[in-house]
């Protein structure tokens, strides 16, 4: 009996170690899991960078107006434009 007991033991282990379902596929599915948490971790710091400029464009006038300037060319009302072209050399 203990022999038949241990018998069916060493099978269900065995398949359990060896199978697609067993094992092996636990332990990719752990390291999937800690990607993907890893991944989780950067999104959410990404995403409380882009709240904290939000909430600065919304109540300061200073910071949308920074974005203006850099991202739209923004020139004041007392403030000269200056555009430096540079001379084309010729080759010759």
């Amino acid at each position: 009996m203990i022999v038949i007991l241990a018998s069916i033991a060493v099978f269900l282990l065995g398949g359990l170690m060896f199978s697609a379902d067993g094992y092996q596929k636990t332990v990719q599915l752990r390291e999937a899991v800690n990607e993907q948490q890893e991944m989780n971790e950067q999104l959410r710091a990404r995403n409380l960078a882009l709240d904290a400029e939000v909430m600065n464009l919304k109540q300061g006038r200073e910071a949308a107006e920074e974005r203006a300037r850099t991202d739209l060319g923004l020139i004041g009302e007392n403030e000269t434009f200056y555009q430096v072209v540079s001379v084309a050399r010729d080759p010759n």
